[in-house]
């Protein structure tokens, strides 16, 4: 598909020798529509059930034109999954495009399709409606009517913040914005099905902050997935619990949690929080925070300093459109940022620059190894980390036609160390190459020891606001 639109990178990543950037291969289609006389005018609109609705417009191929059909497709299908995994929703209306593409769009999100995981997850799971795609005429999609909410930034009081991962889960005790007790505790929750082992590690860690305190008034926390209310939507923590098991006793875990704290009690997606810690930090706005771990965690702080409704979760969303790209374990989805961007994409590369470790070795100890030898100055692991790194400039070139960035923060065991160093400025020297514009515009920062240790915490702990 690339060969199609003539893509050629200015910074392959070593390792990924077919890799094609989203960002790259959509403003190529972008000026083939424009060499057509500029193209049929198209549209997505994502509705939520609380009347939200996020509205993206762009233009196709005339289906006269050679290739037009597959192309179309392909760019559709791709940005569709892209805007439901950043914005959400569960209805999906598709303005502009003919009959068929409509109709092979919604055949790949439906029960028995491509996109089942996608289907069920939006539909089922996190907005509880089912899952729909339309076909509009373009003039009659919705207006768009985005909603953000001022959440975060109370820092009085005695507080607990918890940070849950996929590999450990944080937790500390913060007094006036002040920590003053912090414990990082490894665990491994995605494969366990009764969640009284996530129940049993939330509390435990929730008891032992509060041990330093002289009282608690209030609980915030992050962990990956889609929160509501404080229900649990969507989460790979949970992903081994089965699903009559997920609605009786995860759905409302956190609620019940709070109801027997009795205190304000808020849990939010931990990449939100990670963006929320940045721009506490900085007192800068227009954040898109990118945590590099178990998976890939992402969170935006808008310009005006609000966290969207959005979902963010750009683990699931591509950014590499080669055609046999790496396929997520969990969704089935091709090219997503989990692949790419976090421990997963350290362990898939290893073997090719040469590291083989055993099968029962779980990701973070290959990370740590790999880590290791890049210490070492072994030219194998300092590959793998500038693979990731050239990943990582091309998908910030993608988000940010997405997002309004001025700050991306870094961060997650990924960025660590002079792995992590390389990383960034492999990062940083892609768009550089290819998007100057972006380059002038958009500033890296990684948080310094103490925030890392202590900006994820103090940050959850502020989310609530005391009664």
């Amino acid at each position: 598909m690339s060969d199609d639109l003539n893509i050629t990178l200015k910074c392959p990543p070593p390792l990924e020798s077919h890799f094609v950037p989203a960002a790259l291969w959509n403003r190529a289609f972008a000026a083939r529509v424009r060499e057509s006389g500029g193209g049929v005018p198209f549209g997505v609109a994502l509705e939520q059930p609380d009347g939200t609705v996020s509205v993206h417009e762009s233009a196709l191929l005339p289906t006269s034109q050679a290739g037009a059909v597959d192309l179309n497709r392909r760019y559709v299908e791709r940005l569709v999954k892209f805007l439901l995994w950043q914005r959400g929703g569960y209805r999906v209306l598709l303005g502009g495009c003919d009959d068929r593409l409509v109709e092979a769009i919604a055949a790949q999100y439906s029960a028995g399709g491509e996109r089942a995981f996608d289907y069920r997850l939006m539909g089922e799971k996190v907005y509880l409606r089912p899952f729909e795609v339309v076909g509009v005429p373009f003039d009659r999609l919705p207006a768009p009517r985005e909603s953000a909410v001022e959440i975060g930034g109370h820092l009085d009081g005695c507080r607990i913040g918890f940070d849950l991962g996929g590999s450990d889960r944080k937790c500390a005790a913060v007094i006036d914005g002040k920590v003053v007790f912090s414990e990082e505790v490894t665990w491994d929750p995605y494969f366990q099905s009764d969640p009284q082992y996530h129940l049993d590690g939330i509390r435990h860690s929730l008891e032992r902050a509060a041990a330093h305190l002289p009282r608690v008034d209030a609980i915030g926390g992050s962990a990956a997935g889609v929160y509501v209310n404080n229900e649990v939507r969507v989460a790979s923590l949970f992903r081994g619990v089965p699903d009559d098991v997920f609605e009786s006793r995860v759905r409302r875990l956190f609620v019940e949690l709070g109801e027997e704290w009795g205190v304000p009690f808020v849990v939010a997606n931990d990449g939100d929080v990670t963006a929320l810690a940045g721009s506490m930090a900085t007192g800068d706005t227009g954040v898109l925070g990118v945590a590099m771990g178990t998976s890939e965690a992402v969170g935006y702080v808008t310009p005006g300093g609000r966290i969207t409704t959005w979902l963010n979760e750009l683990a699931f969303a591509p950014i590499d459109y080669q055609n046999d790209a790496p396929a997520d374990e969990w969704s089935g989805g091709l090219g997503v940022g989990a692949q790419y961007l976090s421990q997963q994409a350290v362990g898939r590369l290893a073997p090719r620059a040469g590291y083989v470790f055993p099968g029962e070795m779980g990701l973070p100890e290959r990370l740590v190894k790999v880590q290791h030898a890049m210490e070492a100055g072994e030219p194998g692991a300092a590959q793998i980390f500038e693979t990731v790194g050239r990943y990582f400039g091309y998908a910030v070139a993608h988000y940010a036609d997405y997002y309004d960035i001025r700050q991306i923060l870094a961060l997650g065991r990924v960025t660590s160390g002079t792995g992590g160093d390389l990383l960034l400025r492999e990062a940083q020297g892609v768009l550089a190459a290819e998007f100057p514009e972006l380059a002038d515009r958009i500033r890296f920062r990684q948080p310094g020891e103490q925030e890392k240790r202590h900006g994820q915490a103090i940050a959850a702990a502020s989310l609530p606001k005391l009664r």
